[in-house]
């Protein structure tokens, strides 16, 4: 069935509404732009995620006045983080800003909802089941908008000022685009996903082992993510078998008495596996188009980053094109001043190739982009609630 648009121009076409597509869409709209977000599935379901927000993120929630909702979906804050190095615990305290009580978690069912009815609640056209199919350029081969497939399989084109890819790491827009790769990482780590509830709330607990990490994060609704994570040479040795007991088996360097009642209990949800995949850094801006999230600059799961990078996209590109509508360069300057270093930071951790000392110093150097990221928050360029 066809959905008609409401307008053959926009100021905004933006191809995904997951965090990254539906952030910038409400800022988009927040900012007075005509905005259209159109996402491939009938349905949002959820999706893989450790679903660890960052301070960067959380703050931005703060700011766009979502954290309440989040709040209200049964999210508790996150009040410190656990650095567990072989047998060496460090336990660092989140401290209150602003509204927020700690770091958040929430399910992509929550977040990614919340985000899009805010986008919705602030102008944005929403269209779901619709795909993008190819750009549409000018004699200069600017892209002035999208030929998209409806879900009864007719196409429809539709023009606008600037087009914008939040379809993830496999982006087509950023193919259709021709957006080359500006750095790419052959280093990955293979990872499991679940759901186990009957876990107290200790905050983040990250779990480092001889090429094995681990993870536990408090999440919506009294559940924990479990993560755990190896080489994707020794994944088929973990997991090949019984996903879950191979979890357990890692776990229980650390967690001996609550890997025996899990083990008992067994995991909520089914065992989600991703056996990884190279990190990118693409060109995120050119004539007319922009990527946002994963399509532009993806890494490695390892450092739960992730969400936060799709956030701190969302808010740079709504104020690159405040600032100077139509040109989307001031963003990937702006993004590009610490993606390098997070993703040379990533791939080094997700490469199992390190000592304690060495990951320890890897860490700190990760917690200092974050506190770059977070201090580069423009408060000078608002976006109302």
């Amino acid at each position: 069935m066809t959905q008609a648009f409401k307008h053959n121009r926009y100021d905004v076409i933006i191809i995904g509404a997951r965090c990254a597509g539906a952030a910038t869409g409400m800022l988009m709209a927040r900012n007075g732009a005509r905005v259209l977000i159109v996402d491939r599935e009938t349905k949002m379901h959820d999706t893989l995620s450790t679903h660890a927000l960052m301070r960067p993120a959380v703050t931005l929630l703060d700011q766009w006045g979502l954290l309440p909702r989040i709040k209200a979906g049964g999210t508790p804050a996150v009040r410190s983080t656990q650095f567990h190095y072989g047998a060496e615990e460090i336990v660092v305290d989140v401290k209150p800003v602003g509204a927020a009580d700690g770091l958040y978690a929430p399910r992509r069912w929550l977040l990614d909802a919340v985000l899009r009815d805010a986008a919705v609640t602030a102008g944005a056209e929403l269209h779901t089941g619709v795909s993008f199919v190819s750009t549409i350029t000018d004699q200069s081969g600017r892209v002035v908008g999208a030929i998209l497939r409806q879900p009864d399989g007719t196409h429809q084109s539709v023009y606008a000022d600037m087009l914008i890819g939040a379809d993830g790491r496999r982006s087509i827009v950023a193919q259709s685009v021709g957006a080359r790769t500006i750095q790419t990482s052959a280093h990955r780590s293979a990872t499991v996903y679940t759901y186990v509830d009957g876990v107290p709330n200790q905050g983040y607990r990250w779990y480092f082992g001889a090429g094995t990490s681990s993870g536990l994060i408090p999440t919506t609704n009294g559940a924990h993510c479990l993560f755990t994570s190896c080489t994707p040479k020794a994944f088929h040795r973990w997991f090949g078998h019984d996903a879950f007991k191979g979890a357990m088996t890692i776990l229980s360097a650390w967690e001996p008495d609550s890997v025996a009642d899990l083990g008992q209990r067994g995991a909520i949800e089914k065992m989600r596996r991703f056996a990884g995949a190279p990190g990118h850094i693409r060109q995120c801006a050119g004539p007319g188009w922009a990527l946002v999230g994963d399509a532009g600059y993806f890494k490695d799961p390892a450092t739960a980053h992730g969400i936060t990078d799709a956030f701190l996209d969302a808010n740079r590109i709504a104020q690159a094109l405040w600032a100077t509508p139509g040109d989307a360069r001031l963003y990937q300057a702006e993004r590009d001043c610490i993606a390098p270093v997070l993703f040379d930071v990533t791939s080094k951790i997700a490469s199992f190739d390190w000592d304690y000392d060495t990951l320890k110093a890897l860490h700190m150097k990760l917690s200092l982009c974050m506190k770059a990221e977070h201090e580069a928050l423009l408060p000078e360029l608002p976006i109302a609630a």
